[in-house]
């Protein structure tokens, strides 16, 4: 009986979620279907995909996994806010990029067509809608009450997630979504995630300097790996800190090398640039030259 009890106690205790694997099926199956019945169809030469897209779907598949399965979900719903704010970075800012690198242009055009649909995206997914929409899901689910009524509620908890990787992934597609037309300009970008880095260090500062417990659901008697109910606070402000601004800023600096840095190494170089004039010397024009040169004649020497 001690055994059965401690054990209900444990926060490493095994917990299955099926919804989950199902999800993940669902997705897996999802892609892989598109990719080989759909895709030959609408892609007439070439591959349907290609490597980089086939590796970050890959990449987006697994941190959706981790970021909602066991243990990081039990974890982070019922003992550290810390985890459930690694979940939230998992979900909003690592996987929505690799999900829409994943994803070819005629996958996208399939599911949203040319239609409503296809208007509804392209408006939603204007830096300014999308900015301000994330934003302020990323707020609104830092709200004490909010945070300690979804722990405990199912429905209300998988809702706020899907709400969040919507609105995620919409912020995400002027950046690197599948429509190139649609994506900012590399200045544009950076000015984009630089504004995008600033909102989250306001509650990521909340969380560092908090005294107590701000979030009651997770100020219980057992502590995962002995942390503090305050000590958790501020490890979920660093992550939310590394995670919302260290990352974006990345990907600025990025950006920038890779934009300015554009031809850098070549004007740089002492290599001979080639011109249309430059041309290879082969043995047929040494002989030609030869042959076109009369032969020298002798002088005639007399006796």
């Amino acid at each position: 009986m001690f055994v059965a009890s401690a054990d209900l106690v444990s926060p490493w205790r095994f917990q299955a979620h099926p919804e989950v694997w199902l999800l993940v099926a669902f997705v897996l199956g999802s892609y892989v279907y598109a990719v080989r019945v759909i895709g030959p169809v609408v892609v007439k030469t070439g591959p349907t995909i290609t490597t980089k897209q086939r590796n970050a779907f890959i990449a987006a598949v697994l941190l959706l996994w981790l970021g909602s399965d066991w243990p990081v979900h039990d974890l982070s719903e019922e003992y550290l806010y810390s985890m459930h704010m690694f979940q939230h970075m998992v979900l909003s800012y690592f996987m929505p990029p690799l999900v829409l690198l994943s994803i070819p242009k005629w996958m996208f055009d399939a599911v949203f067509g040319s239609g409503r649909a296809r208007t509804a995206i392209n408006w939603l997914s204007k830096p300014i809608v999308a900015g301000v929409a994330f934003n302020v899901v990323v707020m609104v689910t830092h709200i004490p009450a909010l945070v300690n009524q979804s722990v405990s509620n199912g429905p209300l908890h998988y809702s706020l997630h899907i709400l969040l990787v919507v609105t995620a992934l919409l912020v995400w597609l002027p950046i690197c979504g599948p429509d190139i037309e649609r994506q900012l300009q590399p200045g544009g970008k950076m000015i984009y995630l630089f504004l995008m880095s600033v909102v989250p260090t306001v509650p990521a500062a909340w969380l560092t300097f908090a005294e107590g417990a701000v979030y009651k659901h997770y100020d219980i008697p057992v502590r995962v790996w002995g942390l503090s109910v305050t000590t958790d606070q501020q490890i979920a402000g660093a992550i939310m800190k590394t995670g919302g601004s260290v990352f974006l800023w990345s990907i600025v600096v990025f950006l920038f090398f890779k934009r300015f840095s554009a031809g850098f190494s070549d004007a740089q170089s002492y290599r001979k640039e080639s011109t249309s004039d430059d041309q290879v010397l082969t043995f047929k024009d040494v002989t030609d030259a030869f042959g076109r040169v009369a032969p020298i004649k002798e002088p005639k020497v007399n006796n």
